[in-house]
């Protein structure tokens, strides 16, 4: 497409967009089990519409010039590691999104070994579990990242991650919960091994940063130890954009002190403009996500994450039933927060039945091994659960009838 000779009047803009957006998810419809993350609150959509337009034009760069940013990313940074248990010396930033969180996770544990070990050659030791990101890390910053099988409930296997540790090892990564079947690794177990080894422990809660906590005191006893109050982890990452409700993308890395920290940042005078900082990979960025972050937290309050995690939950139990009692579907580990996995135990083919759930305007993730459909319930899933399920049976015997196979689709665009 070639740009347009001469400029579009608004209302032509944005009946062009209109159109294009009838072949989305109807996210607002709850139909959406990925990507996106809704409340029933009228007033939070108000109030990052507004925070995002005023924000948008602004330049996160150089706070200087943006105090207020500034402001709100300490306040954001503070209130998660609170949530965290990150105790008076934990300090971060915010980041463009868990992707970004994860690589400067890697990035920092990278510079850590180089300065304090001399590490030439690093590798990361994680569960085949573990977010993809952190083999993008490994493929950006050379650093080799070692997969090791889980155990047969897909949770991290100890052993296996302490046989694949050598002297070159700088990290060690555990997920709360990990994201293709819900569950929660034995972060005590990958800590204590990262504390015995001497080497650093990241815990990927960019799905459970904003909900553990919370379900921890809805539900005492559903959560295991997880967090900056466990010996040996040493930083953790945190979305605000998926559970904490705000808008994309905003996520936080915080680490145990400042001093590993400062492993993360990059300075540089290398260059005829002077002292060059920077806190992670972006550089110009809007602050319309920080602000927004900071809006939804201060909006929401404590009390309104217990409602949201509340709903959510409810939600994700009122579907884990569905599924336990719908023929034929078998979960793929046993879910644990708010995300559930399942396949089929019979031949149905996992895919095709995903593909016709998008036919019927629903939309799931497609993943495995082994072949298997997710999703991440939300506030926003409330009162359509039953009606998901009823599609989701239906499908299914279509596709038995048909006996209909498909491919994977991908989790992100590659072309």
């Amino acid at each position: 497409m070639p740009l347009p000779r001469t400029g579009l009047p608004v209302d032509d803009v944005l009946a062009r967009i209109a159109e294009l957006e009838r072949n989305d998810v109807d996210w607002r419809g709850g139909r959406a089990f990925s990507l996106v993350y809704e409340t029933d609150d009228p007033e939070l959509q108000r109030l990052n519409e507004a925070v995002t337009a005023a924000y948008f034009p602004t330049n996160a760069l150089n706070p200087a010039a943006f105090p207020s940013l500034g402001q709100m990313q300490s306040d954001v940074v503070d209130i998660v590691a609170d949530l965290l248990h990150g105790g008076p010396d934990a300090a971060g930033f915010m980041t463009s999104g868990g992707t970004e969180s994860l690589l400067l996770a890697v990035e920092a544990a990278r510079n850590w070994g180089r300065a304090e070990r001399g590490i030439e050659r690093p590798n990361v030791v994680l569960p085949t579990s573990a977010h993809a990101a952190f083999t993008k890390a490994g493929a950006y910053f050379g650093v080799e990242t070692r997969r090791v099988p889980v155990r047969d409930d897909y949770r991290a296997d100890v052993d296996a991650m302490a046989t694949a540790i050598d002297s070159d090892t700088v990290l060690v990564v555990a997920s709360a919960p990990q994201y293709p079947q819900g569950v929660i690794d034995p972060v005590g177990d990958v800590a204590a091994l990262a504390l015995a080894r001497g080497v650093l422990c990241h815990v990927d809660a960019c799905m459970g940063g904003m909900v553990l906590p919370f379900l921890a005191r809805l539900e005492p006893g559903a959560v295991p130890p997880f967090d900056f109050a466990v010996e040996g982890v040493t930083s953790m990452s945190a979305d605000l954009h998926k559970y904490g409700y705000a808008g994309k993308g905003a996520s936080v890395i915080v680490h145990r002190d400042k001093h590993l920290r400062r492993h993360q940042t990059f300075v540089t005078d290398d260059w005829l403009g002077g002292l060059y900082g920077s806190s992670g990979i972006l550089g110009t960025k809007s602050g319309a996500p920080i602000a927004s972050a900071w809006a939804t937290l201060h909006h929401l309050g404590d009390d309104g994450y217990m409602r949201l995690t509340g709903q959510a939950r409810e939600a994700w139990a009122q579907l884990v039933a569905g599924l336990r009692t719908t023929e034929g579907i078998a979960l793929v580990g046993e879910p644990e927060v708010t995300l559930v996995a399942f396949g089929f135990d019979d031949g149905t083919d996992a895919f095709a039945v995903g593909n016709a759930l998008w036919q019927r305007g629903w939309f799931c993730d497609q993943q495995g091994p082994p072949p298997s459909l997710h999703c991440t319930v939300h506030a926003g899933h409330v009162g359509v659960v039953d009606e998901f399920v009823a599609a989701l049976r239906s499908c299914a015997d279509d596709v038995r009838t048909s006996a209909a196979t498909a491919e994977a689709a991908p989790y992100a665009a590659t072309e």
